[in-house]
């Protein structure tokens, strides 16, 4: 959710309807505001989890995130509910079928990656998630307003070369960035956010 919550913009904590502090910018649309309250930063353990995150990441770059957030459920029935297994078994007809869906972004070069991507997470040595979880950084000064919030790290940058290493493609280290923030392996909700520091629960998917 790199889009309403990243950016130069030096805006904090900002109350919403109920009073309650959110990040600047998960009060855009009730879209943002329910995946800001109910899953972004919240810890994502499971490879298809994780491999959902990184191919939505990927889909976003260069357009909206509201786009990719209300195209999801499309997105998960097109590629097999992000089944590593699953799409990995996609041949000339799925990228056909996919290409024609309208329900998602029809993008060529990211679908193929997609793709290629859930084949290379098949070989990750101990899983996929496995290997991004050894990118959590020990927690650092939260950020206070957006402006803080980076659009990479020195674990980003690593993360991204060792799935570039594995075969993964569309993994720079921006798109590796908020992949972390997304799976909760960084809370970079703001100070004042009713949600920060409470990234505690496992979410299954």
């Amino acid at each position: 959710m790199s889009e309403p919550l990243g950016g130069a913009a030096p805006r904090g904590a900002a109350p919403g309807p109920d009073g309650l502090l959110r990040c600047a910018g998960a009060l855009g649309t009730t879209d943002y505001t329910a995946y800001h309250d109910q899953e972004w930063g919240q810890p994502v353990r499971s490879d298809a989890g994780i491999f959902e995150r990184l191919s939505l990441e990927a889909f976003q770059s260069g357009l909206s995130w509201l786009t990719i957030l209300r195209k999801r459920e499309n997105f998960r029935a097109a590629f097999g509910g992000f089944d590593p297994q699953t799409v990995a078994g996609f041949g000339p007809a799925d990228e056909a079928r996919l290409l024609a869906d309208a329900g998602i972004v029809r993008n060529r070069a990211k679908i193929s990656a997609v793709i290629g991507n859930a084949r290379a997470a098949l070989d990750v040595p101990g899983g996929l998630a496995a290997l991004v979880w050894r990118y959590a950084d020990s927690p650092g000064p939260a950020p206070v307003t957006l402006a803080d919030v980076p659009a990479s790290t020195p674990a980003s940058q690593a993360c991204a070369r060792e799935l570039r290493k594995l075969g993964f493609s569309f993994v720079g280290p921006v798109t590796v960035y908020a992949a972390l923030q997304a799976c909760g392996v960084v809370d970079d909700h703001l100070v004042g956010c009713f949600r920060r520091g409470v990234g505690t629960r496992s979410v299954s998917d």
